[in-house]
């Protein structure tokens, strides 16, 4: 069955930032902060974090242009590697943005909970009754089809917008003086070198990375977008400028107004801004809007991750029943309800699922480099296409190259840093290539026994 061309400029722009902006840039920037130990490291890994994004995001236009498909996030990998390769970093990515969905519905959960009225429950068990509640409403409004999700998501993201800049605001309400200027300082207590910098910048890039992580997958939409060779290349652009603008300016509010030496160790750092700029009320008001910045972070998660799945399904890595769609909405009815139940089952079983995560984040890394150099790849298989009718990212190799050499650093520095979830993560990635060649096993001998 032929899909619809569904999803706007505006649509998939709105996508772009709510895959994007989730948390993490209401408590990355205490770690930044920690690891940077002085200003002028913290604002220039957010610069370089954001350049290494806009390069990753004109890299990941061209790719989405040239493969225009619903689940392009596999097929890159798929084609232009090994099925064996994207399933295992698919079922990767699939887990531990599961595990994410989870764990940020808890955290909305806990802002939600406190303006609430009290429960009985237990306040641990209050929290997930809130959480689950709220992904099974956004796993209800999925159900409707994509436009109805797509809508949806483009008022949270606005709402999710105008939270950031309304905390940005803070600046003009206060100013935080701090009469001690910070020390760069390293454990053996001598004057620190070029080398020393470089450690604490990769450090820092890892918290940055996380926080900008996330619109890669909107080339899983490629196959749903109006003029998708046009619209997606544009959306991703539009989608990183408008996250970078935020990022920079919200962390410039929090140095200025929390101070950086205290911004090393604070907690509810967004609820500080808020406080300055409404008073005691600041708190509840924030804590509403967090946790609608929440659901869209949910709601995305459950449009985006199931595509991914479906291509699997149609690659035969996963069962046939993975492209099943309902006939009224053609929503991916069978990926949406798995995915949905595995994030679910992480609200109760959040602890054994944390160190997947912690681990995935290495092979993120690697995952990220490997598709952004399947560019050089596409290249070669689509010579063919007109350059009139895709987007070519300007300034030829470099750009993928500059954003390839960022992420295989991160992933370095995560390995400097913590080698057991480097190496662990890889004995996952692993375990995922074995699956894959059982699955593959049993569905040649169905395909026989049917002969």
């Amino acid at each position: 069955m032929q899909q619809k061309k569904q999803l706007s400029l505006f649509d998939l722009s709105m996508i772009v930032v709510s895959l994007v902006i989730g948390m993490g840039i209401f408590r990355t920037p205490v770690n930044v902060a920690s690891k940077a130990q002085i200003p002028e490291l913290f604002f220039l890994a957010w610069f370089i974090g954001g350049f290494i994004a806009l390069c990753g995001a004109l890299t990941y236009a061209e790719i989405g242009s040239r493969l225009p498909v619903t689940g392009g996030y596999y097929k890159i990998f798929s084609v232009c590697y090994h099925p064996s390769i994207a399933f295992a970093i698919n079922c990767i990515i699939v887990v531990s943005n599961a595990a994410s969905v989870a764990g940020v519905a808890l955290i909305g959960a806990e802002y939600l909970s406190k303006i609430l009225p009290s429960s009985s429950m237990h306040p641990e068990d209050y929290r997930i009754l809130i959480a689950l509640l709220s992904i099974m409403l956004f796993y209800t409004i999925n159900l409707f089809g994509l436009r109805t999700s797509s809508r949806t998501q483009n008022i949270l993201t606005v709402i999710k917008i105008a939270m950031v800049l309304t905390l940005i605001g803070a600046v003009f309400f206060g100013e935080q003086t701090n009469a001690i200027a910070p020390i760069f300082k390293i454990a053996s207590g001598a004057a620190p070198t070029w080398s020393d910098y470089g450690k604490a910048l990769g450090l820092c890039l890892i918290a940055v990375s996380f926080s900008f992580g996330g619109y890669q997958q909107t080339i899983n939409f490629g196959g749903e977008t109006k003029e998708a060779k046009k619209i997606v290349p544009r959306a991703i652009i539009i989608g990183l400028a408008i996250i970078i603008t935020l990022y920079m300016a919200i962390n410039y509010a929090y140095v200025k107004v929390i101070g950086f030496e205290q911004l090393k160790t604070a907690e509810s750092i967004a609820a500080i801004l808020a406080g300055k700029i409404f008073g005691p009320i600041g708190f509840s008001l924030l804590s509403g809007l967090i946790y609608l910045s929440v659901l869209g972070y949910v709601n995305v998660n459950l449009l985006s991750n199931p595509r991914a799945m479906y291509a699997m399904g149609e690659e035969k890595a996963l069962p046939k029943i993975f492209t099943l769609k309902t006939k009224k909405h053609e929503t991916m009815i069978v990926s949406l309800t798995v995915f949905t139940i595995v994030a679910i089952l992480t609200l109760f079983y959040a602890q054994t699922f944390d160190k997947i995560v912690n681990y995935s984040i290495f092979l993120d890394s690697i995952g990220f480099a490997t598709s952004a150099a399947a560019i050089f790849i596409l290249r070669k298989k689509t010579a063919h296409l007109s350059k009139k009718d895709i987007y070519t990212v300007p300034f030829g190799a470099l750009i993928p190259v500059i954003f390839i050499s960022a992420y295989l650093f991160v992933a370095f520095s995560i390995y400097t840093d913590d080698p057991n979830a480097a190496l662990n993560g890889l004995y996952i990635f692993g375990g995922f290539i074995v699956i894959y060649f059982i699955i593959k096993y049993f569905n040649n001998r169905e395909a026989q026994k049917a002969d």
